[in-house]
């Protein structure tokens, strides 16, 4: 591990991304590293390399971020935690060990919106290039019938997947639920196509079923290398630029951060690179001095580089949970909360048994069409007459423009998705996950439907409120401004309610638990969302 105060590249951020960077970029010796990363090593933390911890990670201040938006003026004035993860490895440490990949239009769409290299086949090859899959040993295949192509699977990067080991009953329930349905199985979603039902893998490794991710697969590897340098509880303040000379552009030569209670300075030989997340990014920049002059000017920075993306077109894939109480109570997560329980399935795990050994794995993804086949062509008709209608006016800017295009264009394709329905062996609300305690009845276990949106309509912004590197950047995500989001969530609600009257969903719940009998009409639903959603 080098000290040196100048290297080659000064990578901003120890998580999904940077520690990646890091450690391609130290596989050639002449090349010198440090990363900075605001959070702790929190390396071989039980919290973060055992599955069935998700409650122990979310809000606790070691692990996350715990951000907070603005009052959100069309969801009842709320603000609404964002959980981001804090530390080496990054939010890439706090997921829910499901490995999930988008549909390849998804990726495209960065390439049609002017991103040379961002399509679909780069995209595979190079998360391929991240991937080892174990695929089923001999006892898997009865107990959890997955099918897979060799052929969009990775076999030697450093981070593991696998099909989980432990099966829950209530993955049975939610697949067969949705078989009943009509939704087609996804015989492999890795490949591009994800519409339809599926099981995720999971990023375990199978040796000893504990979290692959960012730290374990990049980093530790990597951390004797001479040429690589990590300093945790590093958090930036600025980046510094060279002396602008008529004849050069300005650039970055180093950055301002703040460490063990000091103001320090590191520089960068080659390139400065801001791996510092969707949140804390735009923040670093604006505090930089690059921006839209009226944000740097209200918080007393000088602009240096004019730019009025930063921090602008904020999309959250929001999310709701429509959780059911569960006959004859089998285990679930809930179960957790039983000190006997956690203890005995503790146990088990160091055997290598119990059901600690798999991440959320029950996936679906739908478009309007399969939610409600009945209102879906007027509800996109009336949405874009609307969206016309803003273009008219003039109030829309080209880069918006040409996104809403490819929105619509995928609402409009029916083998597109617009809707994620995820299976949570739990009960999870917007309660849960603000941090108070949720009130499942004792003794008893619940499941939830959560559902996600895709592709929001309503954009947002992040922009830093003052030069205090350490003060949280302003998020406000524009929840619901665009009243088709709403519209969405309203027939996801409606849809998952069809599924709890479809068999074996109907037999295998006693009651809705949230958001309960009190919200049956589109009216109720719609008055209610803004209080459930996340």
């Amino acid at each position: 591990m080098s000290h040196h105060s100048k290297f080659d590249y000064v990578i901003v951020g120890g998580g999904t991304a940077g520690l990646v960077l890091a450690s391609r970029l130290t596989e050639d010796p002449a090349v010198s590293v440090i990363v900075l990363e605001a959070g702790e090593p929190n390396i071989a933390q039980p919290e973060i390399m055992m599955p069935a911890q998700y409650a122990m990670t979310f809000g606790n201040p070691k692990f996350d971020w715990a951000f907070f938006t603005v009052k959100q003026k069309f969801s009842n004035d709320r603000e609404v935690m964002w959980s981001r993860g804090k530390g080496l490895g990054g939010s890439s440490g706090q997921n829910f060990y499901a490995w999930t990949k988008p549909p390849a239009a998804d990726i495209d769409a960065f390439e049609k919106l002017g991103n040379p290299g961002w399509n679909w086949i780069e995209f595979l090859k190079y998360t391929k290039k991240s991937e080892t899959f174990h695929p089923p040993t001999e006892p898997q295949p009865d107990a959890v019938p997955q099918t897979w192509d060799a052929s969009v699977r990775g076999t030697d990067g450093p981070i593991h997947t696998t099909i989980p080991f432990h099966h829950h009953v209530l993955d049975d329930l939610f697949q067969g639920t949705m078989e009943n349905m009509g939704v087609p199985r996804v015989e492999d979603p890795y490949g591009g196509n994800i519409t339809g039902r599926w099981l995720a893998n999971a990023n375990l490794d199978p040796k000893d079923w504990t979290r692959s991710y960012a730290t374990t697969g990049y980093y530790l590897p990597a951390r004797e290398r001479p040429n690589l340098t990590v300093i945790t509880e590093a958090t930036v303040a600025r980046v510094l630029f060279n002396e602008k000379h008529s004849e050069k552009p300005l650039t970055a030569s180093g950055v301002e951060y703040l460490h063990a209670g000091k103001k320090c300075t590191v520089n960068a030989k080659r390139e400065v690179i801001l791996c510092a997340g969707a949140i804390k990014s735009p923040q670093i920049l604006e505090l930089s001095g690059i921006g839209r002059p009226e944000i740097l000017s209200n918080i007393g920075v000088e602009t240096k580089i004019e730019l009025p993306g930063v921090g602008e077109n904020v999309q959250e894939h929001s999310f709701i949970g429509v959780s059911y109480e569960i006959a004859g109570s089998p285990p679930t997560l809930d179960s957790f909360r039983d000190p006997t329980y956690a203890a005995e399935a503790k146990k088990l795990y160091e055997q290598g048994l119990g059901p600690q050994r798999a991440g959320l794995s029950s996936f679906s993804f739908l478009p309007l069409s399969t939610v409600n086949p009945h209102e879906a062509p007027a509800l996109i008709d009336a949405l874009d007459a609307n969206l016309e209608k803003q273009k008219q006016a003039g109030s829309v800017p080209k880069w918006l423009k040409e996104q809403w295009e490819l929105q619509m264009s995928v609402l409009k394709d029916d083998g597109l998705p617009d809707i994620e329905l995820l299976l949570f062996p739990g009960h999870l609300t917007l309660c849960w996950l603000m941090l108070v305690q949720a009130a499942p009845e004792q003794g008893k276990t619940y499941m939830t439907a959560i559902l996600i949106l895709q592709h929001p309509f309503s954009r947002g912004t992040i922009h830093a409120t003052s030069t205090d590197p350490t003060a949280n950047p302003a998020i406000d995500p524009h929840y619901f401004e665009n009243d088709f989001d709403l519209e969405l969530f309203t027939q996801g609600v409606k849809y998952i309610r069809k599924l709890a009257q479809t068999e074996p969903f109907m037999s295998g719940v006693v009651k809705e638990a949230d958001p309960g009998v009190g919200c049956v009409t589109d009216e109720q639903i719609r008055g209610a969302l803004p209080l459930l959603e996340s």
